[in-house]
């Protein structure tokens, strides 16, 4: 089969392609012809030697995948050849084959391409997990969300809006702005040009916002801590401005908050597969009436990925970038 990998750490373009042997389905697992992957930020930090897979996972990137079954391997029971499916993988995903346990496959929603399809695991089983379980958000609070116009972002935005939550966003430009207002966003505040604690303030009268989704970090901690509701839950997930901060404890301990954080990728198949069983029973309804759906930036062709991580880098993109396999 033809794979991308990574040749050496580095920029883009030491994503090569190359001849793979095809895997074979172990134990529960099944074997996806794939038709389309999601390109992520992990993508592009384990391109730079900063994220390396976890132990016995494929060193080639993509986690997430969309396309039809062609084999199953012994004890795998829910799916069959030619059922088509979408996939959260622990690495594999920029081939044209790969092998997944069958509880971190999901059914295509209706009438959904297999580009579209491929991505909606990593951010939806992200947004669920931390928004949703970890941060315990509830119809009525108020989420402040980082990085609006993201995959994540644009997400959590249809989530949570969807399921009775006010959604304030931040992001980095009135393009970005104007998008997150369009996907159900009350409010979305240009970091570049306003500060985000004043304006979270002024819209939920001094309350603050009861979950907060950050995944910059760095000096975005203190303010995260000053902005939040009494009893607010503050959720990290990436620390793209540092992973070091200075922050006012006492503050912490006055409003009561809880700050925590996760990763996805080392999380063991059995947890991926609850998150999965619980987003098939609440979230692909929303999906297949298309109340929420992925927000598509741009395709690009499996042997130009090195393009799909630049698009990345250059910070530009709303929504999800997608590589087609074919």
């Amino acid at each position: 089969m033809t794979a991308v990998a990574i040749s050496s750490p580095g920029g883009p373009r030491v994503l090569k392609a190359e001849r793979r042997d095809v895997p074979q389905p172990g134990q529960n697992e099944v074997l996806v012809r794939v038709r389309a992957a999601g390109v992520n930020r992990p993508d592009v930090q384990q391109r730079k030697g900063a994220y390396p897979p976890p132990p016995g996972a494929s060193d080639l990137p993509g986690l997430e995948v969309s396309g039809e079954v062609v084999a199953v391997g012994e004890g795998a029971v829910r799916w069959r050849p030619g059922d088509a499916v979408c996939a959260l993988t622990n690495g594999g995903g920029y081939a044209e084959y790969v092998a997944v346990h069958e509880s971190n496959a999901l059914p295509i929603p209706h009438g959904f391409t297999f580009t579209e399809a491929a991505a909606i695991p990593e951010t939806f089983f992200t947004v669920w997990h931390n928004v949703f379980q970890r941060g315990g958000l509830k119809a009525g609070e108020v989420l402040l969300l980082h990085g609006g116009s993201s995959g994540i972002g644009t997400t959590a935005i249809q989530l949570a809006s969807a399921l009775g939550a006010t959604v304030i966003a931040t992001a980095g430009s009135g393009e970005k702005c104007e998008a997150c207002v369009k996907l159900g966003a009350a409010r979305a505040i240009n970091y570049k040009t306003e500060d985000f604690v004043t304006a979270v303030k002024e819209m939920t009268d001094g309350q603050g916002a009861n979950v907060i989704l950050d995944m910059v970090g760095g000096d975005y901690v203190a303010r995260n801590y000053h902005v939040a509701a009494v009893e607010g839950r503050i959720v990290q997930i990436a620390t793209q401005a540092g992973a070091v901060a200075s922050a006012d404890f006492s503050r912490l301990m006055m409003k009561r908050l809880t700050h925590t954080g996760s990763t996805l990728r080392p999380r063991t198949i059995e947890f991926k597969g609850q998150i999965a069983a619980a987003l098939e029973a609440q979230v692909w309804p929303l999906l297949a009436s298309r109340r929420v759906a992925p927000v598509m930036d741009m395709i690009f062709p499996l042997a130009d990925a090195w393009r799909a991580h630049e698009r990345m880098e250059e910070g530009d993109h709303i929504g999800k970038i997608v590589l087609d396999v074919g």
